[in-house]
């Protein structure tokens, strides 16, 4: 279950000719490729282009009304393998992953594919998401395109922009024989616009029309001697080629004044930071006419030498904004320049961060620097920059706490790792590492859990150094994405394989959780395309593991902590997993709520459990909140005057996941959280019983009342 639906917004993919189409960049996206003939389309899902991804799922009937194959693929690398139709067959082809972690997970068959070039329109859309939203290390899959020669396009980030490089794309592809990554960024992902509609196309050859003809050319298999020639054909061939198709279509643009003695190279998704500032500056309008010259690289790879030249005619000094390191580009336009013999001065890192996010200040920043350095003419009459004057912001990291991100309200990762806490405190620290996933959040506090993590489904395998025969065994975590994405073979089958004594915990939430909510091969739903219901428990006893617990309530932290002492102190040898599962909360809670709320409505009876805690029996110690870190889970004053030390409180955000409670009493902490269960449209028989309650509590407190010690003006 997706977190969000485009059943609606998917119908405006069938648009034609004339017609205007408005929405976000993902849906944009959709529409250019089915304009442009895409013969199938696959990926994987990861921010900031999940939702691309769950477009296409949801646009598979139009899509099969086009004859285009559409693939959910298991993991990045799939994806890209899925290229392999274009290698020898006319065939639009199109995948999709999250920026450098999804290139580096395809990387085999991405190098594999630059080396034998393409028949067919190859097109790669990578959500890059560098800089303070971004969610992984940070890189920039600009080295991969440089390395192995894919011609990379970074449109401006507006609709028809981002439209218009799709065509680009694949028609790129197609004259050079070589595969193209398409860049788009976390604000192109989701800027809204409109563009002018084309008709959708049918794929000039469709997939099931190549399988009644298969081809076969054995130049394009990477072997040698053919492996070299492919090299040569990169360098003679398919480089001098995409050069003089870009400068052919002006896939890069100029804007500006042709006269100035400055100007402003830059990346086509930095254009709306660069334009913003000189508009701050006064150097530019609410349309985007400049007075400073700007050469936007929509293809930031490969340069285009002759046009770059051109640019620098007449220019004493230009600025190169390039965000992120190393400087692949400055560094390449500086070559140019050198070749060249040009007299032109290059600023860049320098004047502009070498790392991090070039948000507004900063780029307005980076421009003032350079035309107070190059061109102090242009800044003349203005009283000052914007915020020249304003007060310095401290170092709000000294001042503000770091917010780390956490499991949400009711997550049954929770109490998986309070019940890890309970064990250590028993048997002592472990040799424990994470892996890519909700579950990383273990490492943060409350639950430190967790100190390493290497990569999408390598958790188990993280912790193979440490799998010698030591006092204590290793133990790993891994999400049920990560063990189907690349955590079956390379981390549970490695275990296997070299006769581990490890301890894996698969934390099975039933989906694909941290990326949006999408189904795995183990999720629990009914799913129309996809093959689900498949037991993780069952897979890894199939790849010969004998040593394994299936626990279908994580909310269970005696169970949990009982379980985990087992797999850690077992005499049995051999690689033990716990497959905990239970529903993701945001997902259940997202089917679940619609449904109460209809019910409500409907006149008909809904109970929803309510957790608390009894002010007058908590102690204060906290020990809860300590063991379970909730959001909903507080301090709250009491107005009672020999009560020092605030007591629990839980809040209207609870969920009803009764972890709190399990988890003191798992500790053996205290008898102070109960239940309340909430009953809308209460039947005639709840409703005199609620009443006759009311009445009792009632008399019984004013009897309480009575019986105290009353106080006046300080005299009893």
């Amino acid at each position: 279950m997706a977190e969000r639906s485009f059943k609606a917004e998917v119908e405006d993919l069938r648009l034609g000719a004339g017609r205007t189409f408005t929405g976000e960049g993902i849906l944009a996206l959709t529409k250019a490729l089915l304009e442009n003939g895409v013969g199938y389309v696959g990926g994987y899902q990861g921010a900031p282009i999940s939702h691309l991804m769950d477009v296409l799922a949801d646009a598979q009937d139009l899509m099969a009304e086009l004859g285009v194959r559409f693939e959910a693929n298991a993991s990045e690398a799939a994806a890209a393998a899925m290229l392999a139709a274009s290698v020898h067959y006319p065939i639009r082809g199109a995948v999709t992953f999250k920026g450098s972690v999804g290139v580096n997970v395809a990387s085999d068959a991405l190098a594999n594919l630059a080396s034998s070039g393409v028949t067919g329109g190859a097109l790669v859309i990578v959500g890059e998401d560098y800089g303070e939203g971004s969610s992984i290390m940070q890189e920039r899959s600009h080295a991969f395109a440089m390395k192995s020669q894919f011609w990379l396009l970074d449109p401006r980030p507006n609709l028809p922009s981002i439209v218009k490089a799709v065509g680009d794309g694949f028609d790129l592809s197609e004259a050079t024989n070589s595969p193209v990554m398409l860049m788009v960024r976390i604000r192109s992902c989701h800027v809204t616009g409109t563009f002018e509609c084309k008709d959708n196309r049918r794929p000039q050859l469709s997939v099931t029309e190549a399988l009644s003809s298969p081809r076969r050319d054995f130049s394009r298999v990477v072997l040698p001697p053919m492996s070299y020639a492919h090299e040569q054909d990169k360098i003679r061939n398919r480089w001098p080629a995409a050069q003089k198709f870009i400068a052919e279509r002006h896939l890069n643009e100029v804007f500006g004044p042709k006269g100035a003695r400055v100007g402003i190279v830059l990346q086509g998704g930095m254009y709306n930071g660069v334009i913003r500032a000189l508009q701050r500056l006064g150097l530019a309008d609410l349309y985007g006419d400049t007075e400073i010259p700007l050469y936007v690289m929509n293809v930031t790879y490969p340069v285009v030498e002759k046009e770059f030249i051109a640019f620098c005619e007449g220019k004493d000094s230009l600025l190169v904004v390039e965000e992120g390191q190393p400087e692949f580009i400055e560094q390449g336009l500086a070559a140019v320049i050198l070749r060249a013999g040009l007299g032109v001065r290059l600023h860049g890192k320098g004047l502009l961060p070498m790392a991090g996010e070039y948000t507004g200040q900063v780029m307005l920043d980076g421009v003032t620097a350079f035309l107070r350095s190059a061109a102090p003419g242009m800044l003349a009459g203005r009283v000052r920059a914007p915020n020249e004057d304003a007060p310095q912001i401290p170092d709000l990291s000294k001042v503000v706490p770091i917010r780390p991100p956490g499991f949400c309200t009711g997550c049954p990762e929770r109490p998986i790792f309070a019940a890890l806490k309970l064990v250590e405190r028993e048997l002592g620290r472990h040799q424990i590492t994470a892996d890519i996933g909700c579950h990383l959040f273990a490492t943060l506090p409350p639950f430190e859990i967790g100190g390493s993590t290497m990569g999408y489904g390598l958790g188990p395998a993280s912790n193979a150094a440490f799998d010698g025969g030591g006092e204590r065994r290793p133990l790993s975590i891994i999400g049920d994405g990560g063990f189907w994405h690349n955590g079956l073979a390379t981390s549970i089958g490695n275990m296997v394989f070299n006769r581990s004594d490890g301890v894996v915990v698969v934390v099975d939430n039933f989906y694909s959780a941290a990326t949006g909510g999408q189904d795995v091969m183990s999720s629990r739903a009914e799913n129309a395309t996809k093959a689900t219901k498949n037991p993780i428990a069952r897979a890894v006893q199939g790849i010969g593991v004998n040593w394994v617990r299936q626990i279908d309530r994580t909310y269970d932290v005696g169970r949990m902590r009982d379980v985990l002492r087992e797999a850690l102190t077992t005499p049995e040898k051999g690689p033990k997993v716990i497959v905990a599962s239970s529903e993701c909360m945001l997902n259940r809670q997202r089917r679940e709520k619609p449904l109460a709320r209809q019910a409500i409505r409907e006149g008909r009876r809904v109970e929803a459990p309510r957790f608390g805690v009894d002010e007058a029996i908590c102690t204060g110690d906290h020990a809860c909140i300590r063991l379970s870190g909730c959001p909903s889970l507080g301090l709250k004053r009491l107005d009672d005057p020999l009560r020092d030390d605030p007591v629990a409180h839980i809040d209207q955000s609870c969920v009803g996941c009764g972890n709190c409670g399990e988890v003191a009493d798992a500790a053996i902490l205290c008898p102070s959280f109960y239940r309340a269960d909430v009953i809308h449209n209460p039947g005639p028989f709840e409703r005199w019983r609620a009443r006759l309650a009311a009445r009792l509590t009632g008399w019984l407190m004013a009897r309480r009342a009575a019986r105290r010690l009353a106080f006046d003006g300080g005299r009893p």
